[in-house]
C-alpha cells in the first residue's frame, strides 16, 4: 500500500518522446500516438498495483498545466479556432496562427510547464473526456484510480492575465472549474481527487497572496468545502516546501486529507499537532520523489514514528514527497555504472517498493521478505557512508584555502578595454551557443562512443561539423560566433564526463517538457578537473576565422541544479568544488587566445527557495560560486552568461552582482516586459534579449523581428543591447535555424541604418 503523486510519462525507453516527434513531423497518426500513450498508461499502472491508487491524469502528452487549461477551454484567441490536439499542440509549440504560449519552470525544478493565458473575454468550459477516457481504462483494468489534478489556485496563480479584472477572471474560471469536478464525480460513486496545490508552499506573506484578494483564508476553505460537497473524496497535497500557514486553514475544510512533502518541506513537522484536532489523512511525503538517492529507510520508519506521536497511525499514509515525474522510470539495465554507487540509487519503480516496504513496516507487518529488504536497506547505506569513493581530502581542503572570490576590475574599466579589443558594430549579433544535433551528428558520437569507429573518424567528423558552422554564421553575417558543439551530448552532461565525482546513467531520461528529456549527471563524490574540457575544439573554430569566436562553459550553479546531487554534502560546498573547476577552465581558455567566454547559468534562478525567508542563504552562495568561477578572467577576457526562463523582477540586483559583462536572456515569448526590470533598476552591463523562440518551429520574419528589436529599443540604450536568440539551437533544425538566424541580421541590418 501507500501513495505516489504522479509518475513518469515518457516511458522506460523514450516511448512517447518518440511517438510525439514522430507525431509531429507526421511520420505517425494521431491514432497510433493514442496507442503508445495507452500503452504505457498500462505498464506504468502495473507498477503501481499495489498502492492505495493507481494515478490517472498524471498522464500527459505535453504538460499538465497545459492540460487541465485546456480541458477548461482556456485558449488564447489566436488559436480558438484550434480543436484537437492541433490546438493543444498549438498553445505548446505554436501555430501559423500564432506563437506559442509562454513557458517557464515549474517551481523550483528543471521541469517546465506551459503558462495558460487568461482573459475576460474567455468562455471557460469543462471537458473531461481525456481524464474520462483514462479513469475507465483503469476501471476495465481493475485498478482502484486516483485522479491527479492541478488545484484551482496553483493554476491561476501560474497563469498569464491577458485582459480584464483577475477577480472576475478567477471567478469565472472557478465556475468552469468546479463543473469539471462535478463532472468527474459523476463517473461513479467512489471518486478520488488528489488536488496538487503546490502554490500554498509560498506561504500567505509571499507576494501572490498579499497582491491578490483571490488568496484568502476564507476563499481557500469556501472552495475547497465546496468541492468537498460535490461529493468526492478530495485529498490536497502541497510539495516542494512546507505549507504551514496554507495547511492550517485546509485543517479547518471538509477535505478529506492532506499531502505534505518531509523531505523538501522539514518544517511541515510544525503543524503536525494541528492535526490531532482533526480527522483527516495525513499523506506522508517522505520517499525523495526529487532525488535519485536510496532511501535510508531506518530513518524513514523513525521519522514516521515521529509523525505518528501527533498523528495516528490509521490516519497516516507512506507516501512520495511529490510526483515522480522529476526522477527516472527504472534502474533496470543500468549495467554499466559503477555497481556499489548504482546500489545507492532508486528511481521511480524502485521508489514505490521503498514506499510499499516502509508502508509495510510501520504497520508491523513485516515478512521475512520485507526483513530481509530492510537489512539490505542498512547495509548500503552503511556503505556509502564509508566508501573512500565520495570523499577526496586534497579537494576538500583546496575549497577550504581558496580566496579569489571576484574579477580584479569593476566593469566600467572593464567594458572600456573589450570595446575597444572587438571594435562590434551597434548591436551586435551572436548565438546561445548549440547548433543543431542532427541524426548524422549524434550518430557519430554514439559509433565513437561504442567504439565502432576510430578517433581520427570521429574528430574529421566534428571538425567537418564546425566548418560548416562557422561559415554559415560568416556568410549570414553574424558578429561573435560560436563552434556549435556537435562534440556535446548535453550542456551539463558534457562537463560532467569530464569531472571526476560524477557518474551517468545509460538510461535515466528525465521529462524536461514535451518531447525534451535530459539524462542529469549524478552527483556521487567530491569533484575536481583532472585536464582542459573545451580547448580543443574552442581553439579549432576560431582558427577556421577573423571573427571572435565565443567560450562556451556552463556555469556551476546550473551544472548542480541540473544534476541529481549527493544528499550528503551541503549543496553550496559541492557548488564551489565546480566552481573551481569551471574557473579553471576559462583561465586554460583564455591563455589560449579565446577572448569572449559564456558561462551559462541558465538553471540559476530554479535553484531558488520557495520560501522568501530562504532566498538571502541561497543568492549568498550561488552568487559567491559564479563569482568564484569567473574570478580569473582577465579585464579583456568578456564574460557573458545566460539565464533560461526567469522573472527577474526579484532577482535583478543579484543578477547585477553576478558582474558578467554581458547577460542573454528569454524574452521572445514575452516582449519586452522581461527586460523593463533592468531599465528600472539603472542595469549598466549589456544585456542580449532573444527575439527568435527557439522551442517553436516557427521561422520568425523579418517584420516581425524588426518589431521585437524596436520593442527593446525603447526599454534600453542600443550601446546596451545585444541581439541573439532565445536559447541554444541544438533542438531545432537547420531548415529552421538556417532563415532564421539570416532574417535576425536582415532585421539588425535594418535598424542599424535607422541608427546610424
Amino acid at each position: 500500500m501507500g501513495n505516489i503523486l504522479g509518475f513518469p510519462r515518457i516511458g522506460k525507453n523514450r516511448e512517447l518522446k518518440k511517438a510525439l516527434e514522430s507525431f509531429w513531423s507526421e511520420k505517425c497518426s494521431q491514432q497510433e500516438l493514442e496507442s503508445v500513450a495507452k500503452s504505457l498508461r498500462i505498464k506504468h499502472w502495473e507498477l503501481q498495483k499495489n498502492l492505495d491508487f493507481v494515478c490517472v491524469n498524471d498522464f500527459s502528452y505535453y504538460d499538465n498545466v497545459l492540460d487541465i487549461a485546456y480541458m477548461l477551454n482556456a485558449k488564447p484567441q489566436r488559436f480558438k479556432h484550434l480543436s484537437g490536439l492541433e490546438g493543444y499542440f498549438a498553445m505548446a509549440r505554436g501555430h501559423e496562427s500564432g506563437v506559442a504560449c509562454e513557458m517557464t519552470k515549474w517551481f523550483n525544478t528543471n521541469y517546465h510547464y506551459v503558462v495558460p493565458e487568461l482573459s475576460i473575454d474567455d468562455n471557460y468550459k469543462a471537458n473531461i473526456e481525456y481524464i474520462k477516457l483514462q479513469y475507465e481504462e483503469a476501471k476495465e483494468l481493475g485498478y482502484k484510480p486516483k485522479i491527479c489534478l492541478v488545484g484551482l489556485f496553483t493554476l491561476f496563480g501560474l497563469s498569464k492575465i491577458i485582459k480584464g479584472d483577475s477577480h472576475d477572471i478567477f471567478n469565472k474560471l472557478k465556475i468552469a472549474y468546479l463543473d469539471l469536478v462535478k463532472q468527474i464525480a459523476c463517473l461513479d460513486s467512489e471518486v478520488i481527487i488528489e488536488f496538487s496545490e503546490p502554490i500554498f508552499v509560498y506561504g500567505l506573506k509571499h507576494r501572490i497572496f498579499t497582491s491578490c484578494c483571490i488568496y484568502t483564508e476564507s476563499n481557500i476553505k469556501n472552495i475547497y468545502d465546496e468541492i468537498s460537497k460535490i461529493g468526492i473524496r478530495t485529498i490536497v497535497s502541497t510539495f516542494f516546501e512546507h505549507s504551514n500557514e496554507l495547511t492550517e486553514i485546509l485543517l479547518q475544510t471538509d477535505i478529506h486529507g492532506i499531502g505534505l512533502d518531509f523531505i523538501a518541506g522539514e518544517n511541515n513537522k510544525h503543524i503536525l499537532h494541528s492535526f490531532s484536532k482533526s480527522d483527516k489523512l495525513l499523506y506522508a511525503g517522505v520517499i525523495d520523489g526529487r532525488n535519485i538517492w536510496v532511501a535510508n529507510l531506518e530513518s524513514k520508519l523513525e521519522l514516521l514514528n515521529n509523525i505518528a506521536t501527533f498523528v495516528p497511525k490509521e490516519r497516516i499514509v507512506v507516501s512520495s514527497s511529490c510526483s515522480l515525474l522529476h526522477v527516472p522510470f527504472s534502474k533496470e539495465g543500468e549495467n554499466k555504472l559503477d555497481p556499489e554507487i548504482c546500489s545507492w540509487l532508486s528511481f521511480a519503480q524502485e521508489k514505490i517498493e521503498e514506499i510499499e516496504i516502509l508502508e509495510t513496516l510501520f504497520r508491523g507487518k513485516a515478512s521475512e521478505k520485507t526483513n530481509a529488504y530492510f537489512d539490505a536497506n542498512k547495509q548500503i547505506n552503511s556503505n556509502r557512508k564509508k566508501s573512500n569513493k565520495t570523499n577526496n581530502k586534497e579537494i576538500r581542503d583546496r575549497v577550504a584555502s581558496h580566496t579569489l572570490s571576484q574579477r580584479e576590475a569593476a566593469f566600467e574599466d572593464r567594458i572600456k578595454i573589450q570595446k575597444e579589443q572587438f571594435n562590434l558594430p551597434l548591436l551586435p549579433t551572436t548565438t546561445i551557443g548549440s547548433f543543431p544535433q542532427t541524426p548524422e551528428i549524434r550518430s557519430l558520437r554514439l559509433k565513437y562512443k561504442k567504439g565502432e569507429i576510430p578517433q581520427d573518424v570521429y574528430e574529421n567528423g566534428i571538425k567537418e561539423y564546425i566548418q560548416d558552422c562557422v561559415r554559415f554564421q560568416e556568410e549570414a553575417g553574424l558578429d561573435v560566433l560560436v563552434h556549435g558543439e556537435p562534440e556535446r551530448n548535453d550542456m551539463v552532461e558534457y562537463f560532467g564526463e569530464q569531472l571526476d565525482g560524477f557518474v551517468f546513467s545509460k538510461n535515466a531520461w528525465v521529462q524536461s517538457y514535451g518531447s525534451r528529456c535530459v539524462k542529469p549527471p549524478i552527483i556521487f563524490g567530491d569533484i575536481q578537473r583532472p585536464r582542459p574540457m573545451t580547448i580543443k575544439w574552442i581553439t579549432y573554430a576560431q582558427s577556421l576565422t577573423k571573427k571572435v569566436i565565443k567560450g562556451m562553459l556552463t556555469g556551476p550553479v546550473t551544472i548542480l541544479n541540473w544534476s541529481f546531487v549527493r544528499d550528503d554534502l551541503e549543496r553550496k560546498d559541492v557548488c564551489r568544488q565546480i566552481a573551481l573547476c569551471i574557473g579553471d577552465e576559462i583561465s586554460d581558455l583564455q591563455d589560449a587566445g579565446i577572448k569572449i567566454i559564456q558561462v551559462d547559468e541558465a538553471a540559476f534562478k530554479e535553484g531558488y527557495p520557495l520560501r522568501e525567508e530562504n532566498v538571502k542563504i541561497y543568492e549568498t552562495w550561488a552568487l559567491d560560486c559564479f563569482r568564484i568561477s569567473s574570478a580569473t578572467a582577465l579585464p579583456k577576457t568578456q564574460i557573458h552568461t545566460h539565464m533560461c526562463y526567469s522573472e527577474f523582477n526579484d532577482i535583478i540586483k543579484t543578477i547585477e552582482a553576478l558582474d558578467a559583462d554581458v547577460i542573454s536572456i528569454e524574452t521572445a515569448r514575452s516582449g519586452n516586459e522581461l527586460l523593463k526590470v533592468f531599465k528600472q533598476v539603472g542595469y549598466t552591463h549589456e544585456v542580449g534579449p532573444g527575439v527568435y523562440d527557439i522551442h517553436s518551429p516557427r521561422i520568425p520574419s523579418v517584420d516581425e523581428l524588426q518589431s521585437q528589436i524596436k520593442a527593446l529599443l525603447e526599454v534600453l540604450p542600443k550601446d546596451q543591447l545585444w541581439i541573439n536568440p532565445d536559447c541554444g539551437l541544438k533542438t531545432r533544425k537547420w531548415e529552421e535555424v538556417k532563415p532564421s538566424l539570416i532574417n535576425i541580421v536582415k532585421a539588425v541590418e535594418s535598424i542599424r541604418q535607422t541608427l546610424q
